[in-house]
């Protein structure tokens, strides 16, 4: 099974011509994804490179493909209206890739959507989601991913994570490992976005085909403490963490604009410490997720 996209997932990409947008329609189709459609304003009626019908607007495109599904590469200035127009229009799942979106457009986009009832945002600054072997929205790379049927062991995880990096390295080791995914989320590294770990959390553990959870988180913010007290309280499934970001001096931004120490919080030693009490497996270095996993599901 999976959580929020699987081979039924009807997918249009906003920004479809542009050169990320038109790259990664294409490869996401190669992967099997249902790309059913792009939105390009003043370009509706025509195709892309891909052969993928264009649509002026978001609720075009929802009327005429059924599309539940958008992923977002539109320029940092206009990422957040192309946010409220998918919701506008009814998409339930909204994956925006761009980076450098301006905080505050992200603040009042969060509070707009919290308007709009089932409707779901993964990102802005993230890779995106992928059900292996069935529907990938984003930029992961999908020939690393490993379905659980295609797995070792039969056993599958899902994978959380703050940084796209480490997302492929999480992927990459555990399957290796012999341990297959059910879902892989990036939910970016903007200090305000989408879906948290928390929420990822409560569709991975209601999810009887998971059968561990691998959060990756890092320095800056508190979701990796809030993460692990709902760990603690209500997750019945093994869990592995990482927290990237332990040599960060305080006070300086380390890549992502949420990976900052602040206000003596957002440390990594804290948000390791909060994880280990929850009963998670943490790991100490990038090179020991897929053991670390691996121990978590009692396999080592």
């Amino acid at each position: 099974m999976s959580i929020l996209v699987d081979r039924n997932t009807r997918v249009i990409c906003q920004g479809i011509t542009g050169a990320a947008g038109a790259f990664h329609t294409r490869a996401c189709l190669e992967y099997g994804t249902q790309m059913v459609g792009g939105v390009v304003p003043n370009k509706g009626g025509t195709t892309d490179e891909n052969g993928v019908p264009i649509f002026n607007t978001c609720a075009e495109a929802v009327k005429s493909t059924g599309a539940t599904a958008t992923m977002i590469f539109v320029p940092p200035a206009f990422a957040a209206d192309a946010v409220l127009e998918a919701a506008d229009a009814g998409i339930e799942l909204i994956v925006c890739i761009t980076e450098g979106i301006p905080v505050l457009d992200m603040v009042r986009t969060r509070r707009f959507l919290d308007g709009y009832r089932g409707v779901r945002l993964i990102g802005p600054n993230c890779p995106g989601i992928i059900t292996p072997g069935a529907c990938k929205i984003g930029i992961m790379p999908g020939y690393i991913h490993k379905p659980a049927e295609h797995s070792e062991s039969r056993r599958a995880v899902g994978i959380i994570s703050r940084s796209g990096t480490l997302t492929y390295e999480a992927v990459w080791q555990t399957a290796n490992m012999g341990i297959g995914q059910t879902t892989c989320i990036g939910i970016g590294g903007d200090p305000i976005r989408g879906m948290s770990f928390t929420d990822c959390l409560v569709l991975f553990n209601a999810d009887p085909e998971t059968d561990g959870i691998m959060l990756i988180g890092e320095i800056g913010g508190t979701d990796e403490e809030e993460a692990a007290r709902f760990i603690g309280n209500h997750v019945q499934k093994p869990v592995a963490a990482f927290i990237a970001g332990r040599t960060a001096p305080p006070g300086r931004r380390m890549g992502h604009a949420g990976a900052i120490i602040s206000g003596g919080g957002g440390g990594a030693e804290g948000k390791i410490n909060a994880l280990r009490e929850a009963g998670c497996h943490v790991a100490d270095t990038p090179g020991e997720l897929g053991t670390t996993m691996a121990q978590a599901l009692g396999m080592q």
